[in-house]
């Protein structure tokens, strides 16, 4: 019942911005962990941005000040703001959502999160 769909992928320039949106039925984004995972083929998967239910937010360092997440609560939906794109962030992207209160240190990471969407594809071109 609990449904994640990403879209707003595709391809951008180096410096360019892209925003994901993160659909989500089934349950209310406001009182869940939401987060953004990415993952390059052969690599492990990587946390980049969360949100709690709070509104607290975090970010990887390879993130901080260039990605905003956000939520529209009378959307229902989850966003990541991606500015300044590099090469480096292309990836599959994933939002993820949980029901769960994580400690901080757990709040980007990818085993904690119960629910994924497919993921959306960016690609960052020079």
């Amino acid at each position: 019942q609990v449904q994640l769909v990403e879209s707003g992928g595709g391809s951008a320039q180096s410096g360019g911005s892209l925003r994901l949106s993160c659909i989500s039925s089934g349950f209310t984004v406001s009182t869940y962990v939401m987060g953004w995972f990415r993952q390059v083929p052969g690599e492990e998967r990587e946390g980049i941005a969360a949100i709690d239910s709070d509104g607290v937010t975090f970010y990887s360092d390879s993130v901080k000040g260039r990605f905003t997440i956000s939520e529209d609560h009378a959307k229902n939906t989850l966003y990541l703001q991606m500015n300044d794109l590099r090469s480096e962030d292309t990836a599959m992207y994933y939002c993820a959502a949980d029901t769960r209160k994580p400690h901080k240190s757990w709040s980007l990471v990818p085993g904690f999160f119960g629910y994924w969407g497919q993921g959306i594809q960016v690609t960052v071109s020079s």
